[in-house]
Parts: C-alpha cells; structure tokens; sequence
C-alpha cells in the first residue's frame, strides 16, 4: 500500500484574514446605518374621514386591496395606536385627521412602544416623534418616522 505524502495545506495570511474581517465589520456597519426608506418626497398620508361607512374587523382586508387597521374610535384625539404586525403607527393629531407613520425608529431600527402627551416614543434610547407630523421632538433620533399611506372611509382605517 502506497500512500501519498501528506503536506498541509497552506492557511491564509494573518493580513488576509485581517482584511475579511475588516471588510465584513464595515459592511455589517453601513448595513445598520442605511435607511430603507424608499420614498423622500412622499405625498401627505392624512385623510379626512369619507362619507361611505364600511364596517368590518380590524384584521380584515378591505375591497381596495389594503388591510384594514381599526376603526376610528379606537385612535384617540392627540395620540394614536401602535400595530405591530403591520409595523406601522395610526395617529390622530387633531379631531377628524389621521396620520401614519412606520414603527420603526429613525435611530436604530428599534420598534416604537408608546404613545403619550403627543408624542410616539422609542423605549430603546427614548427618542420622541410629534404625533401630528413624525417629526423629531427629542433625540437619539435625527430623522423624522417615514409617513405610511392610509385612506379613511366611513368609520375604517385603512392601511394603502
């Protein structure tokens, strides 16, 4: 029985593995700090209430293809609901206005929790969004929460 010597194979360089593992550092890094936030010019996402009353469940799917979110005397005057699901947040700044906005904080991608005195909070570094617009009320966060588009016909709330 003949065999072959046996030569280890050569390992990479001290410099190569340095390399790929910087090189997959800064790309885990750029990955966390982008935005997914497609649209920079998005149209308003509030919707006066219409005038046709389509009832249903709050899971339902409605007949504009959308999924229904609640019904609009679950949103209170001045605040909102958080939907985890959908990842979005229903607001009603001002009697008869609905605004949505993501879930997802502008800081670190963190799902926002609360709701109070007017203003949507991140529990992960308490950042602050205005209830009315997104926008940054206090930091971590620099970026405003991306509005959602919702319709509102009759008493249902509508995520587009």
């Amino acid at each position: 029985m003949t065999s072959e010597p046996l030569h280890p194979v050569p390992a990479p360089g001290r410099r190569t593995v340095v390399a790929a593992v910087g090189a997959t550092g800064l790309a885990v890094a750029l990955t966390a700090c982008g935005s997914d936030d497609g649209s920079t010019g998005s149209s308003s996402s509030d919707t006066q209430a219409g005038a046709n009353a389509s009832g249903g469940d709050s899971s339902a799917s409605s007949g504009s293809g959308g999924t229904v979110l609640a019904k609009t005397s679950e949103i209170p005057v001045g605040g909102g609901k958080i939907f985890k699901d959908q990842g979005v947040v229903v607001t009603q700044p001002t009697a008869g206005t609905y605004k949505a906005f993501s879930s997802k904080c502008t800081h670190q991608g963190c799902a926002v929790a609360e709701i109070a005195n007017g203003v949507i909070v991140c529990p992960c570094h308490k950042s602050e969004f205005s209830v009315a617009d997104g926008s940054v009320k206090k930091s971590p966060a620099t970026q405003p929460l991306p509005a959602e588009k919702i319709t509102v016909s009759g008493d249902s709330i509508t995520l587009a």
